[in-house]
């Protein structure tokens, strides 16, 4: 049998990690109909691509479309042609619809919560229009972690961002098929699959509590090898990964 290169056990590590995820916190079901929040970044075109490849197994049979939201006064954008091209490609009908926030109405609150506050219910509303019973995101398990310390340091609470999540008020769940990749990986395979850079990032995007605790991680790995499996077994034996 041949020896694999470098790329290609980049590929095959990725998709094992999807399927399992996909498999392990039954992520998909037959007739479900998903909705992927496509930001354009390396992480969401990902998500696209590997529930487009799971998409033509056909089982289990499903069906999903992506959503692109524009901010209107938050300065950082994609391609919408690249990303619309992408999404068929993948076998994803591709939306987007722009909004925004008005600062003079939110108590000072920060941008970045209010940007996020604002697509989530863009999510919401596009999802139930279109008929949706599930919502896709593309956070990956460097997400999930740096989510936990910040609960946990600044909240005073063990708790994360949940690998599956059942809303209370209206007939949807989030998903995050990526939950078990790491972020190093999905950065090389957006290199090797060559998917475009965003035109413009994010204002906010190295000014946030989330780079810090990247960076805290980091150092935290260094001293444990072992460390992102640890917190992530912390959380699976206390059911934070699910909520039904």
């Amino acid at each position: 049998m041949p020896l694999l290169s470098d790329e290609q056990k980049l590929e095959k590590r990725i998709i094992s990690r999807f399927n399992k995820a996909v498999y392990d916190y039954n992520l998909i079901e037959d007739n479900d109909k998903i909705l992927i929040g496509l930001s354009g970044g390396k992480d969401s075109l990902c998500l696209v691509e590997l529930l487009g490849r799971r998409q033509r197994i056909k089982s289990p049979s499903f069906s999903i479309v992506a959503l692109h939201i524009r901010m209107e006064n938050i300065r950082y954008e994609s391609d919408v042609s690249y990303l619309q091209e992408f999404c068929e490609c993948w076998g994803a009908k591709f939306y987007t619809v722009t909004t925004g926030f008005d600062y003079s109405t939110t108590d000072r609150k920060p941008a970045c919560f209010l940007c996020s506050w604002n697509r989530r219910k863009q999510l919401f509303s596009m999802a139930q229009q279109l008929g949706c019973n599930k919502i896709a995101l593309g956070h990956h398990r460097d997400d999930i972690i740096h989510t936990t310390m910040m609960n946990l340091f600044f909240q005073g609470c063990f708790s994360t961002m949940p690998v599956r999540l059942r809303m209370r008020k209206m007939p949807l769940s989030i998903v995050r098929p990526l939950c078990l990749e790491d972020e190093t990986d999905l950065r090389d395979y957006a290199v090797l699959r060559n998917y475009m850079r965003q035109v413009k990032l994010c204002p906010y995007e190295t000014s946030t509590y989330r780079n810090d605790m990247r960076g805290i991680f980091k150092q935290v790995e260094r001293m444990s090898a072992e460390a992102r499996y640890s917190v992530w077994k912390a959380l699976e034996k206390e059911n934070k990964l699910v909520e039904e």
